[in-house]
């Protein structure tokens, strides 16, 4: 088995919305924020090669949205997910399973490309889409609060296709013999989390479970979150995993951290060491 960080780029959310309660004198000391109270995020994305599958997880925000939608999320960096995948030698073309841990716009706009003529079609045509019936239905069928942040224009073209796949939502399930699938519902319904086995440790890919290294202190959860206490309980089950096991966490919008561990201390779980994939 082989992992690749897959950087698709940066943009900007609001730093009030992304901290909750936490007021900003706080919150800027780990994550400025520029004259518009905007903060910069990753867009990270992980490639597993296991055995003969390719598997992305989460695809970044695509390019198929207007200048209109695009403006209101200020995109930058020089990263692409065609860039990222070819620096490792591989096309769009030979993933053979994207893996999406939940369906908002950020996480799966590249799933879908807009031809000249307007089409909607698969960006990636040799793959199957991994979803889970409960997540989709939400998304699908979404509540007003969340609407926004699920687009039928990358949702509704996966199923028809063909190519959408759906995961039984059973915390623990197999994807391969190397991962397995944890479940988080205080984001959003059914939020999926790849727990993966790699060189003796455990990594724990944490989707908007836990956005960046500076999110880790318990009262850190975004307002963006659908059922907050929800989250705050399944934050501190996992992070109390996370320390007990060691386990690796992979960031997917930390804007400068890949992946850290944490550790137990006076104030609390606090970040330990934070690293490259590449290094582990």
């Amino acid at each position: 088995m082989k992992l690749y960080t897959i950087d698709t780029g940066f943009f900007k959310l609001d730093g009030g919305a992304m901290f909750g309660v936490v007021p900003k004198s706080i919150w800027q000391k780990t994550n400025p924020a520029d004259e518009f109270n905007l903060c910069t995020w990753a867009m990270r994305c992980l490639l597993v090669q296991d055995g003969d599958r390719l598997i992305l997880i989460d695809n970044g925000i695509g390019y198929k949205q207007d200048e209109r939608f695009l403006k209101h999320y200020h995109l930058h960096g020089n990263d692409t997910l065609e860039k990222s995948l070819e620096h490792h030698g591989f096309s769009k073309d030979d993933i053979t399973d994207v893996f999406l841990t939940h369906l908002h716009f950020d996480h799966c706009g590249g799933s879908i490309e807009r031809l000249e003529d307007g089409t909607l079609v698969p960006a990636f045509k040799n793959a199957n889409y991994w979803s889970n019936k409960e997540h989709w239905q939400w998304a699908v069928e979404p509540n007003d609060r969340e609407k926004a942040s699920f687009l039928k224009e990358n949702i509704l073209p996966i199923q028809e296709s063909g190519k959408l796949k759906f995961i039984d939502t059973v915390d623990g399930v197999s994807f391969t013999e190397n991962i397995k699938i944890r479940f988080a519902y205080g984001h959003t319904d059914a939020m999926m989390l790849p727990q993966i086995s790699y060189k003796g440790k455990t990594i724990l890919y944490m989707a908007d479970m836990l956005p960046s290294v500076g999110h880790i202190p318990m009262p850190y959860v975004m307002s963006y979150d659908m059922f907050p206490l929800k989250t705050l309980n399944e934050k501190k089950k996992y992070l109390e995993e996370a320390v007990q096991n060691n386990y690796i966490l992979f960031l997917e919008h930390d804007p400068v951290n890949e992946c850290c561990t944490l550790q137990e201390t006076e104030k609390g779980i606090r970040v330990k060491d934070t690293f490259k994939l590449s290094e582990i």
